[in-house]
């Protein structure tokens, strides 16, 4: 082959490269915009639903449950039948590291103590455990963090839901070669997306933009927390089991004894925030965390097609 053919082929092939790169570029968008249509659209319209419709409450679990799948119903979707791309990249496996197992587990009563520690140096609760007595029937309340801390094992498949959709689907496909962007925008976007539970008594902020305000940044925190152990981990299970954590004895345990205190949802969910904060930060800081795992797709395709 003479060189001028040769030079012929290799620009087609470099074109050929680049339009792939092209379209899987565009079903990288495509896939985006459907899976928050999806998530957004069918939990906002069952939330408005279930209580002004049917006058459900959204303190109920139960009717609570449907929510926490949307979002693993719209990856789902889009990776099965939308891009068609499947789950290879999903981290379904548990992986074979243990300790980001460990500290999702062990996390959330450690961040319990930090909260209460910082609430009562500035002044704002005086220790005191008895209200722990209310929160099982029947049981002392020296035994409720224990069986919190088996529960939060037990239904960690519940919160797979939430971490499914946003913290393996949604995040490693945006800004894939900017962790700090990537765990920002998806945080902002988990935020919004509880933002109606603000309107139908799930939780009540004296101050409605104050609490969403503080509510966000707790959101965006978590997902940095959320997106270190994905990366450690390898798998979507121990940021679920991390998240049951969150919600099923840092939030629990600790507005039941802040509430005591005459703290309202604000105040305490700045003080929950302080742990999740710090760690967070150290976590930014000292660069752990790093570039998405699952959308190097379409950027392995440019790094070919320029080489």
């Amino acid at each position: 082959m003479s060189e001028g053919s040769a030079g012929w082929f290799r620009d087609l092939k470099i074109i050929s490269g680049r339009r792939k790169v092209r379209y899987v570029v565009t079903e990288h968008k495509r896939g985006v915009v459907a899976f928050l249509l999806i998530a957004f659209g069918t939990t906002w319209t069952y939330l408005f639903t279930a209580r002004f419709a049917l006058g459900l409450s959204l303190v109920n679990p139960l009717v609570q449950l449907p929510l926490g799948f949307a979002p693993a119903i719209a990856a789902v979707i889009v990776r099965r039948w939308i891009t068609r791309e499947g789950f290879a990249d999903a981290g379904l496996r548990l992986g074979t590291s243990r300790l980001p197992y460990l500290a999702a587990w062990i996390g959330p009563p450690v961040f319990v103590v930090a909260a209460l520690g910082a609430a009562a140096v500035v002044g704002v609760w005086h220790p005191d455990l008895s209200p722990l007595n209310g929160i099982v029937s029947g049981l002392p309340g020296w035994a409720a963090p224990l069986l919190l801390m088996v529960l939060v094992v037990l239904l960690t498949p519940v919160y797979w839901g939430e971490e499914f959709g946003w913290t393996s689907y949604l995040r490693p496909r945006l800004f894939p070669d900017r962790p700090l962007a990537s765990v920002v925008v998806t945080g902002l976007i988990w935020a919004l997306w509880h933002y109606p539970l603000a309107f139908v008594g799930y939780i009540h902020f004296g101050n409605v933009a104050l609490g969403l305000a503080a509510w966000t940044v707790s959101f965006v925190f978590q997902e940095v927390i959320l997106a270190w152990l994905w990366s450690r981990s390898g798998s979507v299970w121990a940021p679920s089991l991390a998240h049951a954590g969150n919600n099923m004895v840092l939030s629990l345990l600790t507005g039941q004894l802040l509430s005591h205190s005459g703290l309202g949802a604000t105040a305490t969910t700045l003080i929950m925030s302080v742990p999740i904060i710090a760690v967070g930060t150290w976590i930014l800081l000292t660069g752990r965390l790093p570039a998405s795992r699952s959308a190097p797709r379409s950027h392995r395709m440019r790094a070919h097609v320029h080489r």
